[in-house]
């Protein structure tokens, strides 16, 4: 069998699978699980590919590290979406982090992340059982919880779906505003968006409201093991936050796979067309 998950234009990302384990749907989205042929467990969310277990890391890590690398002391990261563990285990892998709120909007997401993948390496497991004691998990949507919180977080990680149903909001002028809001100043703030070439036009709508919320917009890219590569990314700063550069030292103890912080420039290496629009 073959799972194919079709982007604008009739292009597609596949995978041999070798069954399906289990297909829901949750009051959000239908949720399903696949054995592929040599990619481990992938998670499917209304049709689109989340992460495949071997390879999920080449989208956690450059959406984690750059922005904990570039902020001088991230002591509290809010984690929104990423019901799957990946974000959150990224995050506390920086001994900085004193404490980290993960807001998960879909709980059966959690419930078949931990019954079914493993991604978060125990740490939804320990987080739900109350064992991690930097960490706390809140079932509810990521947009409300910001809402009138001021100066609370170093960080804010958006690991979301991608800008339609629930997650619309996520890329809203008025959720940028609540998230500049709970950042500390200095902060950074780092979300996914979407596929450089085939969602170029949203990735700009998302770029646009960023850049009249933050003090300072950066655009990146990477390539990402089951996604229509190369995969956007989005940073907004307040304060003395410079993402051009970060702290080799903190990076050289975290033995990273795909991001690699002494190429912290490459990331920024996007096409012509899309830095002149930028």
């Amino acid at each position: 069998m073959e799972f194919v998950e079709w982007y604008p234009r009739g292009y597609g990302v596949g995978f041999k699978v070798r069954k399906k384990l289990f297909e829901g749907k949750s009051r959000y989205q239908t949720i399903e699980v696949y054995e592929t042929e040599g990619f481990g467990r992938m998670l499917v969310l209304d049709g689109t590919i989340q992460l495949v277990e071997d390879g999920e890391a080449s989208y956690h890590e450059p959406l984690v590290h750059p922005a904990l690398l570039a902020h001088p002391h991230p002591r509290d990261v809010l984690v929104i979406g990423g019901g799957d563990g990946g974000a959150l285990r990224e995050v506390l892998r920086h001994p900085e982090v004193e404490r980290a709120v993960m807001v998960e909007l879909d709980e059966a997401v959690l419930r078949v992340s931990v019954e079914l993948l493993n991604v978060g390496k125990g740490v939804l497991e320990r987080v739900l059982e109350g064992k991690e004691p930097r960490a706390e998990l809140r079932v509810e949507s990521g947009a409300d919880y910001v809402k009138g919180k001021e100066a609370a977080f170093d960080a804010i990680v958006v690991d979301s779906t991608d800008p339609v149903g629930p997650a619309a909001v996520l890329f809203s002028e008025g959720f940028f505003q609540d998230a500049y809001r709970a950042l500390k100043d200095p902060g950074v703030y780092v979300t996914q968006a979407g596929s450089v070439y085939l969602f170029t036009n949203e990735f700009l709508t998302a770029y646009r409201r960023m850049n009249g919320v933050f003090d300072r917009v950066y655009a990146y890219s990477f390539p990402v093991i089951g996604y229509a590569s190369p995969w956007a990314f989005l940073v907004g700063v307040k304060g003395a936050v410079d993402f051009t550069r970060v702290n080799l030292d903190r990076a050289r103890a975290l033995d990273l796979s795909y991001y690699d912080p002494e190429r912290h420039a490459t990331l920024f290496q996007l096409p012509k067309y899309l830095r002149e629009q930028l």
